[in-house]
């Protein structure tokens, strides 16, 4: 480990905007409501959502749209909702009266869909499904979201808590070529209500310490053991709970999950809500400022099929958010937003892993933190690795090509291959990942983590993610400068990813950009907003229901508003505002709030207009 940086902060108006960032209390993002005075029971609020119980309570425009027939298959169980897929004119409706709990921090509609066509159009929307809670529509969907299997779609409904509304999904085909919408395993999941009062913002609870062991099958897939974390309550309001994220249970259902949390000490669980990605554990006693406490419990992890961040490309597994972690609680409340797939939902403060991976010898195993290996049992490895105030942990597991070296600046970097990669491909990666690590260190502060590992495999159908210490990327020297980049925007300088995601994204943009000599010259002058509720700030709940422009403005325009105000401060003084920026936020949180004031205070020119005009909110 590197020691955390203690730079001298810009002189003048800039310290004091750094140093109010240090200590005013953190924004709550303005996407999330504020806390109920009721109290909230967490609840599924959506009956027979499976479809595995008859009809009931359903309404549907036919008998035949809640079915089990041959033609489309089920995401869980046996049963589905298929709206539509006739190939002439034609509408099929599907709804149920929802009571939405009042007081509860959260509410959040999630469904899985499924959507084929036979349209070949790639531009224009002939048919069409609209979810919508009343009058108001959420969120529409159509042919051109043909998609091979389901995908989970979430939404924000907090707005409707304390109501008791109608949910509906409306679906309309044109009067020719067959589409399909394909609805399955619906839930209305209503969280927290046990948010601090007003005013008392302290993100908690903090500190964590994890520590694991686990150990896995032949071929690196299926991991069983224990898992730990101390933690202390930051805050001046008692905890009465903590939450886990089993963000993985993304990939599974309900009735079988990948993340299996058994046995817990320390407290008391409840059923998981949140597709079941958040698992609820009542402490014993109210936890008071300043004070500590353990929980435990096995864990089972199954990894599933999938070049993924979770899934195994045949041999190869790559274990990202596989961990349950700490959820936070602020002035907002409790955050437990859901999964998205189209971006990133995590946030969780700075914390220390040391965690065991038994497993046979013929895998090698990188890690986030710095790792050694010890021999296990016959045939067999234990690889040991620690890691310091990092938000997450991940891992892989193969029989992967290693290659290594060290950076000018002397960071340990490693690449590891998949088979498909070639030794030319891996080492022009290795080249990038020691020139950008470097290149960004110089920029925002050096980089603390020992070393960087990078997994490299072309099948990712994301093109890359990161985790602290550790990379999945595909074989692209832009991909992997960006994915290094998010070690210090996402890693070091945290934020709430799914209702800021672009303080990480755009952030990492545009440190991309510099990194690779591109200056975003006229890059502003391509901006066309689809709406005028379009913004760079907006949260994944509005990018997951306008999937399409979620790249284009959160990166695109995010890092070009960045090239922008460069060009208002100027070269030196925005060099100076992200370092001393970063350095306020080492290990910490940011928000748009937060970088707008220190913005604002590197300059005299009133930025007012320039935040309106670039759609920065907050």
């Amino acid at each position: 480990m590197r020691p955390t940086p203690h730079m001298v902060l810009g002189a003048g108006a800039l310290t004091v905007a750094v140093v109010a960032a240090l200590v005013l209390p953190g924004t709550p993002a303005a996407a999330r409501p504020a806390a109920a005075p009721a109290a909230c029971t967490p609840a599924q609020a959506v009956a027979n959502g499976g479809f595995e119980s008859g009809t009931s309570p359903w309404s549907a425009s036919s008998s035949t749209v809640i079915t089990s027939r041959p033609g489309e298959t089920a995401h869980g169980g046996s049963s589905y909702a298929w709206l539509d897929g006739v190939g002439s004119t034609h509408t099929d409706t599907l709804s149920q009266s929802v009571s939405v709990p009042a007081g509860c921090d959260a509410a959040t509609l999630t469904f899985w869909l499924h959507t084929d066509t036979d349209e070949t159009t790639s531009s224009v929307a002939y048919d069409k499904l609209t979810a919508r809670i009343g009058s108001t529509t959420l969120a529409t969907y159509s042919n051109l979201d043909a998609h091979t299997g389901y995908v989970q779609k979430s939404i924000d409904v907090s707005a409707y808590a304390g109501q008791t509304v109608t949910l509906s999904f409306t679906g309309t085909e044109d009067s020719s070529l067959r589409t399909s919408f394909v609805l399955d395993d619906i839930a209305l999941d209503t969280s927290g209500g046990t948010a601090p009062p007003p005013g008392d913002s302290t993100r908690t609870p903090a500190s964590p310490t994890y520590t694991v062991n686990l150990g896995s099958d032949t071929s690196g897939t299926v991991w069983t053991g224990h898992e730990s974390v101390t933690f202390t309550n930051a805050s001046a309001t008692a905890l009465n709970e903590v939450y886990l994220r089993l963000w993985d249970n993304y990939h599974g259902t309900c009735d079988a999950m990948p993340i299996r949390v058994t046995g817990v000490t320390g407290g008391t669980a409840e059923t998981p809500t949140v597709a079941c990605t958040a698992l609820k554990i009542d402490l014993p006693a109210p936890l008071a400022q300043g004070h500590s406490a353990t929980i435990g419990f096995d864990l089972g992890i199954t990894v599933p099929s999938g070049a993924d961040r979770f899934g195994h490309d045949g041999a190869y597994s790559f274990i990202g958010n596989a961990l349950p972690v700490l959820a936070v609680r602020d002035g907002a409340g409790w955050h437990l937003d859901p999964y998205t797939d189209n971006g990133e939902s995590f946030y969780s403060l700075a914390a220390d892993f040391k965690v065991t991976l038994d497993h046979p010898s013929s895998l090698l195993v990188p890690a986030t933190g710095t790792s050694t290996d010890t021999p296990g049992s016959s045939g067999r490895t234990v690889t040991t690795a620690t890691a310091s105030k990092v938000r997450d942990f991940a891992w892989a597991a193969g029989p992967f090509t290693r290659i290594s070296g060290t950076s000018p600046a002397g960071v340990a970097v490693n690449v590891y291959s998949v088979s498909g990669i070639s030794s030319s491909s891996a080492q022009s990666m290795l080249s990038t990942a020691k020139s950008a690590v470097d290149a960004h260190a110089a920029r925002f502060g050096a980089y603390p983590y020992g070393e960087l590992d990078t997994v490299l495999d072309d099948n990712y159908w994301f093109g890359g993610m990161e985790y602290p210490g550790f990379v999945l990327d595909v074989v692209s020297s832009t991909a992997l400068t960006h994915e290094i980049g998010h070690q210090w925007w996402y890693g070091i300088v945290g934020d709430d990813e799914y209702n800021n995601p672009w303080l990480d994204e755009a952030f990492t943009d545009y440190a991309t950009d510099l990194a690779l000599g591109r200056t975003g010259t006229g890059c502003w002058n391509s901006v066309s907003w689809a709406s005028s509720t379009e913004k760079i700030t907006n949260s994944m709940a509005y990018w997951d229901a306008h999937s399409s422009r979620y790249s284009a403005v959160v990166y695109g325009y995010g890092k070009c508003a960045l090239h922008d105000l460069r060009r208002v401060l100027g070269d030196t003084a925005m060099t100076e505002l992200l370092k001393d920026y970063a350095t306020a936020h080492w290990y910490g949180v940011s928000t748009t709030a937060e970088f707008k004031a220190a913005a604002q205070a590197a300059t005299s020119t009133d930025l007012t207009s320039f935040w309106t005009q670039h759609r920065i909110d907050g």
